[in-house]
């Protein structure tokens, strides 16, 4: 994280300082995506943006790890360490881990509720034993802390036009869409870790269940049925973006053009993965590198946009201010009699 985005952020202990690196460097690590969406953000909000999503990726990846030698006993326990150092450090704002220091600082100046931080870590608890959702309800209820919590996280930093608890709604829908975009794209790579978010009377409906999924992702080959369940999972998700879309609108100006930035990127996942024929089983769908780039500069066009109008309305309110007339003032004849100090001419 650069010295300038710290210090527009007000933050200025080193201790902390470098705790906030090592989220911006998880964030550009894994989160291409919201990595640059973020940076399209003002910038003393940044760093709090790094904290939420450095310690949800820390988290994912003990739940996710792959790694061989770090089997399900550890992988609980470690969880089970961080939710511990999680509630100590949002007790005390103290932590020696660096993300979750990073993490408290950031709940704290932005007051963001600490039960949206408990869901998430009860969600990420339960995909360690949890394998697959038997309907969409069941789903929704697992994404509320793995996803719709990220939203709420998120909403303070960004800040709103609206009360607060009016843009909450679609500010969760959002985060809901963005993991649904996920588990379609990630279909191979999620089975291969045991699991299946697609719901099971979804790919019930299709003819699927998990052994076809299963031999196809072995085979290489495709099968119709399956086609057709990823067809419908994808027309659902576009149900959710079109549910979080009017949110977009109720957000501060300055930070519209960052959300609006991941908003089309992660809805573009969607179209990848339609363009790709529906192959996630058998590789990931990618949102082309110039489509990215082109997404980005219009991201930054309508950041500098919103930036002139918020310097022009300032400058109109100051102009304002000295163009208007002063308060009335009642003058008495005590008021203007000379004190005893001062000179009469």
């Amino acid at each position: 994280m650069t010295t300038r985005e710290l210090a527009a952020a007000g933050i200025t202990d080193e201790t902390l300082r470098e705790a906030y690196r090592r989220c911006r460097a998880l964030n550009a690590r894994h989160g291409k995506t919201y990595f640059l969406a973020t940076r399209l953000l003002p910038i003393e909000r940044r760093p709090a943006v790094h904290a939420l999503y450095g310690f949800a990726r820390w988290a994912d990846d003990i739940v996710d790890s792959l790694d061989p030698d770090f089997g399900a006993g550890q992988r609980v326990a470690a969880l089970a360490a961080l939710r511990e150092s999680l509630a100590d450090g949002l007790r005390s704002g103290r932590s020696r881990e660096p993300v979750v220091l990073a993490l408290a600082d950031t709940a704290r100046r932005y007051d963001i509720p600490h039960r949206h931080f408990d869901d998430f870590m009860a969600a990420m608890s339960a995909d360690l034993v949890v394998t697959d959702y038997p309907t969409y309800a069941d789903l929704r209820g697992y994404m509320h802390g793995s996803a719709a919590v990220i939203g709420l996280q998120m909403l303070p930093v960004l800040g709103t036009v609206v009360p607060r608890e009016e843009a909450a709604p679609h500010a969760a829908a959002l985060g809901v869409a963005f993991q649904l975009s996920n588990f379609l794209r990630d279909v191979g790579e999620d089975l291969d870790r045991g699991r299946v978010y697609l719901p099971a009377d979804l790919l019930g409906a299709h003819g699927v269940d998990r052994a076809l999924l299963r031999r196809c992702r072995d085979t290489g080959r495709t099968d119709p049925r399956v086609t057709a369940a990823l067809k419908e999972f994808e027309a659902l998700t576009r149900g959710v973006y079109r549910e979080a879309l009017p949110g977009l609108a109720m957000l501060d100006p300055v930070s519209r053009p960052c959300i609006r930035t991941a908003f089309v990127l992660y809805s573009g996942i969607l179209d990848a993965v339609a363009r790709d024929g529906y192959t996630v089983l058998h590789r990931r769908a990618v949102v082309p590198r110039r489509r990215r780039a082109a997404v980005a500069a219009d991201g930054l066009a309508r950041v500098i946009a919103a930036r002139l109008r918020a310097r022009e309305d300032a400058r109109r309110t100051d102009r304002s201010a000295c163009a208007a007339p002063a308060p009335p003032t009642t003058v008495s004849a005590e008021s203007v009699r000379p004190h005893a100090h001062q000179e009469v001419a």
